[in-house]
C-alpha cells in the first residue's frame, strides 16, 4: 500500500513539475509578445521562421511587404524589429487573433528606368551650339537652336490660322537637324534621370554627332570629320560606366541618317565619319533618323513642328485632325532631283500635275519663294488630302512621312526602306494599316496611274486607316523638353522605354562581355 501511495505522489510531483515547466514558457512568451505588442503564437510563427533557413528574417527576395514591430521605446534602434515576408506568409500571420499593422512598401517607380547621362565636355555639344553659324555648309543653323532646339516660334494671326488648323503656342519652325539637341534637353527632364551611375540601367552620350558632322561633310578632309569623334571615344574608355559592359548599355542619338557615322575608307572623297566603327561605339544603341541596316542602328522620327506642353493639347489635335475637310485625294510636297537617279520624283509631280483637280502639289524650290521652308504652308497641304505620297529622296526616309501623319493624311510608299523597315518602335509591323505601298518600279515605268490606284481604296477602308494615323499622332511627335505627360507617349518616351528593354535583354542573355578591340 505504501509503495502505491509512493508511486502516486512521484507521479503528482512530476506532472506539476511538468505543468510548472509548461506554464513558465507560455508565460515567457507571452511576457516577450507583450514586449513587442503580439500574441504569443504570433510571435511563435515569427521566431520559428527566423530560424529557418529559407525564411531569413532581415529579407526574403520577391517580398512587397513589410511588417514592423515596435517595443515600448520606439526611438531606439534595438526596440524595433522589421521583417519582410511574402504574401503567403502575411495572409498566415493576419488570421491570428490580433491583426499585426501591414505597410505596403513603396515600389520605386524608377526601378528599372533609371538613366545615367554624362557630363561631357563642352566640345562634343554646348561649344558646336556656339558655332552655330558654322555648322551647315548652306543654311545658318543658329535661329533653329533657340527654344530648347525647337527653334523659332511660328505666331499665328487670325488671318493665318482660317488657313490653316493650328494649336496656338505650340508650333515650331523646327530643322530636321535638331534632333541630338532636342533630345538631349528632353532627357534634361526625364523622370528617372540619376547622377548616380550604379543604379543606372542604361547610359545616355549627349554628343551632337549630326551636327558635328554637319560642319565637315564638304570640302574637308577625313581627319578633320573625325577628330572629335576619336577624342570622344578616348575620354570613354577611360570611363568606369563604359567598362561595365563596354558600351552594350550606352545610346546616343544622329540626327542625321546613319550612312553620315560609317565611312569605309580612309580617303577624303568618301562621305561621312567613322564614328560608329570605332571600338568605343560599336557596341552602343545608335539612334539615328534613318538607319543604315546595322544590328544596333534603331532610327527614331524626325523632329516635327508641333511641340505640345499636356496631354489634352496632343488630344485636342488629334479630335481636329478627325474633322478636318479634305477636299484633295492626294498631295506632293517636294522637288524634283534632275541629277539624281530616283527617276520616281519627276513621274510623280507629272502625274499629280496632269490631275490637278484631285492632287495638289507644293513645289519646293530654292530662293524666298520656297513655300516648303514655312511650317504652315506645308501643314495646309497635307491638312487638305487624304493621301499624301512619300518618295525616296536624297535618302530613302523624309521628314516629310512624320509632318503628313501628324496632319493625319495617309502616307503612300514607294520603297519598303522609307518606313516599313525603318521606325520599327514607332510605326505599326503592318504597314498596310496605315499606308499605301506602290512600288517604285510600276511608277518609274509608267505601268500604273497613283490616282486610279488611291481611288480603288474603299471609303471604309480609308477611313479605318486615317483613324489608324491619327493614333500614331503622339508616337511621332516631341513634346515640348519642359513636358512631362501624364497619359500620353511621345516619340522620346517610346525610345527610352525601348531602350531600356533592349538593353536590359542584352544583360540579361550575357553575364559577361568581352572587351572590343581598342585601336
Amino acid at each position: 500500500m505504501k509503495n502505491m501511495m509512493d508511486k502516486f505522489f512521484d507521479h503528482l510531483r512530476f506532472v506539476f513539475l511538468t505543468s510548472f515547466v509548461l506554464c513558465f514558457s507560455l508565460f515567457f512568451l507571452d511576457y516577450m509578445a507583450v514586449l513587442h505588442g503580439q500574441s504569443g503564437i504570433t510571435f511563435l510563427l515569427i521566431s520559428n521562421q527566423a530560424h529557418e533557413p529559407n525564411h531569413p528574417v532581415t529579407s526574403i527576395s520577391n517580398s512587397d511587404q513589410t511588417l514592423n514591430f515596435p517595443g515600448k521605446d520606439t526611438t531606439s534602434s534595438d526596440k524595433s524589429v522589421s521583417v519582410s515576408v511574402s504574401d503567403s506568409q502575411t495572409n498566415t500571420i493576419i488570421e491570428n487573433e490580433n491583426p499585426i499593422h501591414i505597410r505596403k512598401q513603396h515600389r520605386d517607380p524608377c526601378s528599372g528606368k533609371y538613366i545615367y547621362m554624362y557630363d561631357l565636355p563642352s566640345r562634343f555639344n554646348v561649344d558646336l551650339l556656339k558655332r552655330c553659324h558654322t555648322l551647315l555648309k548652306w543654311m545658318d543653323m543658329c535661329p533653329y537652336m533657340i527654344n530648347l532646339g525647337l527653334g523659332p516660334k511660328i505666331t499665328l494671326t487670325e488671318r493665318s490660322k482660317a488657313k490653316v488648323l493650328l494649336l496656338k503656342n505650340r508650333w515650331y519652325a523646327t530643322n530636321q537637324f535638331s534632333l541630338e539637341v532636342i533630345f538631349h534637353n528632353k532627357m534634361k527632364h526625364y523622370r528617372c534621370l540619376t547622377k548616380n551611375s550604379s543604379l543606372a540601367s542604361a547610359v545616355f552620350v549627349p554628343y551632337y554627332a549630326g551636327l558635328d558632322v554637319g560642319q565637315y561633310l564638304w570640302d574637308s578632309t577625313v581627319s578633320e570629320r573625325d577628330a572629335s569623334p576619336i577624342e570622344l571615344s578616348k575620354w570613354l574608355s577611360r570611363r568606369p560606366e563604359w567598362k561595365r559592359m563596354w558600351g552594350r548599355d550606352h545610346f546616343l542619338v544622329g540626327g542625321r541618317i546613319g550612312w553620315d557615322f560609317r565611312r569605309r575608307t580612309e580617303d577624303d572623297s568618301d562621305w561621312g565619319t567613322k564614328l560608329m566603327f570605332l571600338p568605343q561605339f560599336s557596341n552602343m544603341t545608335f539612334l539615328p533618323i534613318e538607319s543604315g541596316s546595322y544590328s544596333n542602328d534603331f532610327p527614331i522620327p524626325y523632329p516635327t513642328y508641333f511641340h505640345p506642353l499636356k496631354d489634352r493639347e496632343v488630344l485636342k489635335w488629334q479630335k481636329r485632325m478627325r474633322r478636318v475637310r479634305r477636299p484633295y485625294l492626294l498631295s506632293f510636297v517636294g522637288a524634283p532631283r534632275p541629277n539624281s537617279t530616283q527617276l520616281i520624283r519627276e513621274e510623280l509631280i507629272k502625274q499629280c500635275l496632269s490631275s490637278s483637280k484631285t492632287c495638289k502639289y507644293l513645289g519646293c524650290y530654292d530662293g524666298d519663294s520656297n513655300q516648303c521652308e514655312d511650317p504652315m504652308s506645308i501643314i495646309k497641304v497635307f491638312q487638305s488630302s487624304h493621301f499624301c505620297l512619300q518618295p525616296p529622296g536624297d535618302s530613302f526616309t523624309r521628314r516629310s512621312t512624320f509632318d503628313s501623319i501628324l496632319a493625319g493624311c495617309i502616307p503612300v510608299f514607294f520603297h519598303t526602306e522609307s518606313a516599313y523597315d525603318q521606325y520599327l518602335w514607332h510605326l505599326p509591323k503592318d504597314g498596310s494599316t496605315y499606308s499605301v505601298f506602290i512600288p517604285e518600279e510600276e511608277v518609274i515605268g509608267k505601268r500604273v496611274k497613283i490616282s486610279d490606284i488611291l481611288l480603288r481604296v474603299s471609303k471604309g477602308k480609308m477611313m479605318a486607316m486615317r483613324e489608324e494615323v491619327i493614333k500614331l499622332i503622339p508616337r511621332i511627335i516631341y513634346g515640348d523638353p519642359r513636358s512631362r505627360f501624364e497619359t500620353v507617349e511621345d516619340a522620346f518616351d517610346i525610345t527610352i522605354k525601348e531602350i531600356l528593354t533592349r538593353i536590359g535583354n542584352l544583360e540579361g542573355k550575357k553575364k559577361r562581355f568581352l572587351m572590343p578591340i581598342l585601336e
